[in-house]
């Protein structure tokens, strides 16, 4: 017996139509009338009677529905009582790549606090096949990650697009790119340029955007957030998604800018998408869930 069984008997009961009951369930009328006959079947009673004008509680059936209903009510107890603990005691593990760490996640971090004042949340920083592991292995509820067009998402995850954004040049105000209005692959190679070490999106993205040939001077660090700051101390250029550099705090503060890079023949169309991801087949706590649709809250506002 399946606590949904005796959701759906007791919808029927209180529709009195199948069909009625159907649609608020969001089912096929067929598949709720064969789950009510199952249930019938494993009891052992006839709980409903079955007429053109609709389906009706049968009188064994009215006489179960106290009982049918104190099992929802204990059940649904069991689920409050959960949903406490998990407010009260449970981390929530979020794993990130760190590509719009600041304009995304902490003000979802922020506004997670302030529905889970007793809950804790640690912000794991790791490469994307790393975070996949832990996702896989229950060692991270939720997991940032970014893809580019054309890149498979993998099945055993589900994905949850966050933001959209195309590929941009990072530089310093005073930087000689920033006399443009746009920049060109040749230009940045003029210039030093901080790249992302092997394993993050974006280095595959520069080493496919230059096709072989090398800047001026090159770094190499891990993460969105340590790009960012070696430009703003003057270091040179880095290529970021937009959304990882607009409404940034560096940016804010007028201690970044960002140009947008023109096509002369490389891969400039691009797009980046930044998903949020957690496990298909997992039960996940209340706290972990929340985390989740606040972060898409938090993007919608984000992009509008």
């Amino acid at each position: 017996m399946r606590i949904e069984q005796l959701e759906y008997f007791q919808t029927v009961a209180r529709l009195g139509s199948l069909r009625r009951a159907a649609e608020e369930l969001h089912l096929s009328q067929p598949a709720l009338s064969e789950t009510v006959r199952n249930l019938e079947r494993e009891l052992g009673v006839g709980l409903l009677d079955r007429r053109r004008s609709g389906a009706r509680a049968s009188d064994a059936g009215r006489e179960l529905l106290p009982h049918v209903a104190a099992v929802l009510e204990a059940v649904d107890r069991l689920r409050q009582a959960a949903d406490r603990q998990h407010r009260v005691s449970r981390t929530v593990r979020l794993g990130t790549v760190h590509a719009a760490t600041v304009p995304l996640l902490v003000p979802t971090v922020h506004d997670f606090r302030e529905a889970h004042p007793q809950t804790q949340v640690e912000v794991v920083t790791a490469q994307q096949a790393e975070i996949h592991r832990l996702l896989s292995e229950g060692g991270l509820d939720l997991g940032l990650v970014n893809y580019l067009t054309g890149d498979d998402l993998p099945p055993d995850l589900e994905s949850t697009g966050l933001l959209r954004g195309r590929p941009v040049v990072c530089v310093r105000p005073d930087s000689p790119l920033a006399a443009h209005s746009a920049v060109t692959v040749d230009a940045l190679l003029s210039e030093p340029l901080v790249v992302m070490r092997a394993g993050y999106v974006m280095h595959r993205y520069v080493h496919r955007l230059l096709r072989g040939r090398s800047p001026a001077f090159s770094y190499s660090t891990d993460g969105a957030e340590m790009g960012k700051l070696m430009v703003a101390e003057g270091l040179g250029a880095t290529v970021l998604p937009d959304f990882s550099v607009i409404g940034d705090p560096l940016e804010r503060s007028g201690a970044l800018t960002w140009r947008p890079l023109v096509d002369d023949g490389t891969d400039t169309d691009t797009e980046v998408l930044m998903v949020v991801q957690r496990r298909r087949s997992a039960s996940h706590p209340r706290a972990a869930r929340d985390l989740h649709d606040i972060l898409l809250e938090r993007a919608r506002r984000y992009r509008h």
